[in-house]
């Protein structure tokens, strides 16, 4: 075996090893692993403390809310129910109106073809006339 590779090895494994650790700040070399989990624990406090203040304004924001439109709620309400009052006496007059819209249009559309029918007998004059395309 050759003395290039060997050497490379046992350099690379001494640079892993200075890789591992941290110096803080007095100076002194500190594994990875303590340094992340002081890391981590000092996330986790300000994660909870985030949460606590999303929730605060959370319930900050819901009564705010509430305030605001509880007027706007109300006046909806009244307008709600007023629509059902007359919805009510309109389904409640039976006979206001004689014909459906459906039987309107028909009524139109059977006068506008009496109306053409009058027109076309106007229009010929009135007189008979032997057709010749029936000899």
């Amino acid at each position: 075996m050759r003395k290039g590779p060997l050497c490379l090895l046992l350099i690379t494994l001494s640079l892993g090893t200075a890789a591992q650790a941290e110096e803080d700040a007095a100076g002194n070399a500190v594994p990875l692993s303590l340094s992340a989990a002081s890391q981590i624990n000092d996330l986790q406090q300000r994660l909870k403390e985030s949460e606590r203040q999303r929730e605060e304004l959370g319930k900050q924001l819901a009564s705010t809310d509430a305030q605001r439109e509880s007027p706007q709620l109300s006046r909806l309400r009244q307008e709600n129910q007023r629509l059902k009052l007359q919805l009510k006496e309109a389904l409640a007059s039976p006979g206001s109106r004689l014909l459906t819209d459906q039987q309107q249009w028909f009524i139109t559309g059977g006068g506008v073809a009496l109306l053409a029918l009058l027109c076309g007998i106007f229009a010929s004059g009135g007189r008979r006339q032997r057709r010749q395309w029936l000899n």
